[in-house]
């Protein structure tokens, strides 16, 4: 049978709208932003033969927990900029095979490309979310901008963050009712800062990089890039508050209770002093 060209594949799509977005936003400058997508099967089967590997590609992270398992990434060193117009030189379907240590290049990635070097982030935290949502789909990572100035003034305190992105926007609570995650200041592309930001996403689907970006987490792309976008309008409200003078009013924790009771959310519990 025939298949369809791979580039009306919906999930290409997606990626292709997705990282142009970002890059117009300014939160994924020169390659600085990352996504993966976990696919089911019986998506790709119209686009591609999945007996067919163009090359293999290893990994320094043991992914056996994810064997088997389709995604479509960005590349490492790929710029967001350029994905809509070069999409087969700048994503890549890629499936984990049984060793856990090496992929299957299945589509895209041309011309030597690899995988995002944050994929051992990627995909602890891929077995992070899928351990407590199995509807978990998708994993972004930009540097907006207003979250990552707030890592400079904020204090980095996971409750005191929250609370402060929560009394920004109405909205916020609502969105992500978990909070925000902290970890540490650490190097980018390690086992290690994927260890830590896959701690977190079992707790919640944001985790701050201070003084580097954000992590997201969901289970479609609507929802992810929603998700960073509200928590970086609140930053924006702050960096505008903060300019501004002293605070003089906000959303006290009461209104925070009822807004919570209002659209059946739950606070994390102890964020809110009531």
């Amino acid at each position: 049978m025939k298949k369809i060209d791979m580039l009306q594949a919906n999930f290409v799509q997606e990626m292709m709208d997705t990282t142009a977005n970002l890059y117009r936003l300014g939160w994924d400058e020169r390659n600085g932003g990352n996504i993966s997508y976990l696919l089911e099967e019986e998506e790709i089967l119209p686009f591609l033969d999945p007996t067919v590997v163009l090359r293999e590609i290893p990994m320094i992270f043991d992914a056996g927990a994810l064997a088997g398992k389709y995604f479509i990434v960005t590349g490492s060193g790929k710029y967001f900029k350029n994905v809509a117009a070069h999409p087969t030189e700048n994503l890549g379907v890629i499936r984990v095979k049984e060793d856990g240590r090496t992929l299957d290049l299945l589509w895209g990635l041309e011309n030597g490309a690899v995988p995002t070097s944050e994929l051992p982030s990627h995909f602890m935290s891929h077995i992070a979310r899928l351990s407590v949502d199995p509807d978990h789909r998708i994993v972004m990572h930009n540097h907006a901008s207003h979250l990552l100035a707030m890592s400079f003034t904020h204090p980095l305190e996971e409750r005191s963050f929250t609370r402060t992105l929560w009394q920004m926007c109405t909205e916020c609570l609502v969105v992500f009712p978990e909070g925000v995650s902290i970890i540490p200041w650490m190097v980018p592309g390690t086992n290690d800062i994927g260890e830590a930001t896959a701690a977190k996403m079992k707790e919640t689907r944001l985790v701050l990089w201070p003084q580097h970006g954000i992590y997201g987490a969901g289970n479609d792309m609507d929802e992810v890039f929603g998700l960073i976008e509200t928590a970086e309008k609140a930053a924006e409200v702050y960096t505008y508050v903060k300019a501004q003078g002293p605070i003089l009013q906000t959303i006290s924790d009461v209104q925070l209770q009822q807004l919570a009771d209002a659209f059946g959310v739950v606070p994390r519990l102890g964020y809110l002093s009531i």
